[in-house]
């Protein structure tokens, strides 16, 4: 196996091994939290939060290089692909991006979003 290969195996090992840490975090801390596992252009998120309220929280979790445009796009594309799936109205599904900080852990991270869905302001 290649040196590129072992560090992309490496890196997937890496990811999934902070999307465990933060669901299982999240989950000891009281939150109704699963895992998610569409792929590809279908994918929803990697955890879905439900509120008890009826309403649905998208988390798109990354352990990669801060990109937080990027980040929010696929973040937004999961969270209609998510409403999309499941008839729901697209007003009861949020999304967020946790980005792991190094060294630091699950509780530190940052969490990404936009100022239009952070105040619920209508879209332009």
């Amino acid at each position: 196996m290649t040196d590129t290969a072992n560090r992309n195996r490496a890196n997937r090992r890496k990811g999934a091994q902070w999307e465990t840490d933060l669901r299982e975090g999240l989950r000891a801390a009281g939150e109704d939290i699963e895992s998610l596992r569409l792929a590809g252009i279908e994918d929803e998120g990697d955890l879905v939060i439900r509120e008890p309220d009826g309403r649905f929280l998208i988390i798109e979790a990354k352990n990669a290089k801060f990109t937080p445009g990027p980040f929010l796009d696929e973040a937004m594309r999961e969270r209609e692909n998510y409403s999309r799936h499941r008839g729901l109205d697209s007003d009861a599904v949020e999304s967020i991006v946790v980005v792991k900080r190094r060294g630091k852990p699950w509780r530190r991270a940052y969490v990404l979003t936009t100022v239009e869905d952070y105040f619920g302001l209508d879209p332009e």
